[in-house]
């Protein structure tokens, strides 16, 4: 299903994202404005995965 496909595809995203943002503040000058984008995109990955789930149900 084209829903599902979507979801997973975000969801790699997502996980990729938190990879990003945990090695960003592993060092030790970690950039605070690219936190907060890499941050604010991966709610809005989070948010868009939700209301895709609520759509298969």
């Amino acid at each position: 299903m084209a829903i599902e496909s979507r979801i997973r595809e975000l969801g790699s995203r997502h996980e990729n994202l938190d990879r990003t943002i945990q090695e960003e503040t592993r060092r030790p000058v970690s950039d605070t404005t690219l936190l907060r984008e890499l941050k604010r995109q991966k709610l809005r990955l989070k948010e868009e995965i939700e209301g895709l789930r609520a759509r298969l149900h």
